[in-house]
C-alpha cells in the first residue's frame, strides 16, 4: 500500500512540474531568414487582443559580424521575450542597438526585454517627445485591450540616439542606413536600409494587405511613395501584412488608397459635406481590398478631412 502511495505521489508531482514548465515556456516565434543575416517575423493582421498579446505587427533583426540590431520589438514584454529567445537561438553575438521605427504601442512594447547594459535605443529625433505625449495614454488604454498581466510589464523606453536625417549603424561588415521621414504614417518614422543586402524594414510607411493608417499626414504619406520607390531594395519588410517580393510595385496598393481617400475627402470639403459624412464614405471604393479597413478607414478618413479642409 505505501508502494502505491508513493507512485501515485510521484505521478502527482510528475504533472505538476509538467504544468508550470509548460506554463512557463514561450511559444516559439516563427522566423523566415528572408535574406543572409536578416530575420523577419510576420505579426497577424489584426488588432490588438489579450488572445494575440499584441503580436500584431512585423518585426525582426539583422546578425552583424560584431553585433546584432533589433529592428521593433514586439506589442508586448512577452513578445519581446520571444523575439530575444529567437536571437539567442540564432546567434550569441550581443544585441547593440534596438531600433524602433515610430511611436505605435504594437512596435515597441516588448522594448523592456532588450533593456540592458551594453544596448542603445534608437529613434527618429522627433520620437522622444511623441512618446513623453502618448506614453500614458497608451498605458491607460491598453490595459484594456492587453490586460493587468500583459501591460504592467510595460516600460515606454525613449531612443537614447536619435535620427534627424540619416544615420548609419555599423554592426561589423554591415552597415545599416537610418532615414527619418518626414511626417507620414506618423511625425516619427524610421526606416532601415540594409546595404549589404538591400534588405528595407519600411516600419509602417509600406503596408500590405493591412488598410493603410494614418496618424500624422495624409498628404505626407502620399508624397513619400516615390522616395520610398526610389530605395533599391530587394527584400521589403512592412510594418504590417505579406514580405514583399515585386519592389517597388508593392506600393502601388497603398498609393491607390491614398490617393483615393484624399480626391474623395477633398470632393467632399469642396461640397460642403461634413466631418461625420466624410468619415462614413471616403475612401469606400478601395474597401473591398484591405483587411481591417472598417476599424481604421474612417479614422484615417477623420484625420485627412481635418488636414485637408485647410488647403
Amino acid at each position: 500500500m505505501n508502494r502505491l502511495v508513493y507512485l501515485v505521489h510521484a505521478v502527482l508531482l510528475a504533472a505538476f512540474a509538467f504544468a508550470a514548465s509548460a506554463k512557463e515556456a514561450e511559444p516559439r516565434l516563427l522566423l523566415k531568414e528572408i535574406a543572409p543575416g536578416v530575420f523577419a517575423h510576420e505579426g497577424l493582421i489584426e488588432l490588438t487582443t489579450q488572445a494575440n498579446e499584441g503580436a500584431i505587427a512585423n518585426i525582426g533583426f539583422i546578425v552583424g559580424d560584431d553585433a546584432v540590431a533589433v529592428i521593433d520589438t514586439g506589442g508586448s514584454v512577452r513578445e519581446g521575450r520571444r523575439l530575444a529567445a529567437a536571437i539567442a537561438g540564432v546567434t550569441n553575438k550581443p544585441i547593440r542597438y534596438v531600433v524602433n521605427t515610430h511611436v505605435h504601442p504594437d512596435h515597441l512594447f516588448g522594448n523592456a526585454a532588450f533593456d540592458s547594459p551594453g544596448v542603445t535605443f534608437v529613434g527618429h529625433a522627433n520620437l522622444p517627445r511623441a512618446l513623453a505625449a502618448r506614453g500614458a495614454f497608451y498605458l491607460s488604454s491598453f490595459r484594456r485591450l492587453l490586460g493587468e498581466e500583459l501591460i504592467d510589464e510595460v516600460r515606454i523606453i525613449p531612443p537614447t540616439l536619435t535620427v534627424d536625417d540619416e544615420t548609419v549603424l555599423d554592426l561589423g561588415n554591415r552597415e545599416l542606413v537610418l532615414k527619418a521621414w518626414p511626417p507620414a504614417h506618423t511625425d516619427c518614422d524610421l526606416t532601415v536600409l540594409d546595404k549589404k543586402t538591400g534588405t528595407l524594414f519600411s516600419g509602417d510607411l509600406v503596408f500590405m494587405r493591412h488598410v493603410p493608417i494614418v496618424d500624422g499626414s495624409v498628404l505626407g504619406f502620399l508624397r513619400l511613395a516615390d522616395a520610398l520607390a526610389a530605395i533599391p531594395a530587394k527584400h521589403v519588410v512592412p510594418g504590417h501584412g505579406p514580405l514583399v517580393a515585386n519592389w517597388p510595385q508593392a506600393l502601388e496598393a497603398e498609393r491607390t488608397y491614398l490617393s483615393h481617400l484624399v480626391k474623395d475627402l477633398r470632393g467632399m470639403i469642396k461640397a460642403g459635406e461634413g466631418l461625420g459624412t466624410a468619415a462614413q464614405k471616403a475612401g469606400q471604393s478601395e474597401r473591398a481590398k484591405w483587411q481591417l479597413f472598417d476599424d481604421y478607414n474612417p479614422r484615417n478618413a477623420t484625420a485627412g478631412f481635418a488636414e485637408l479642409e485647410w488647403e
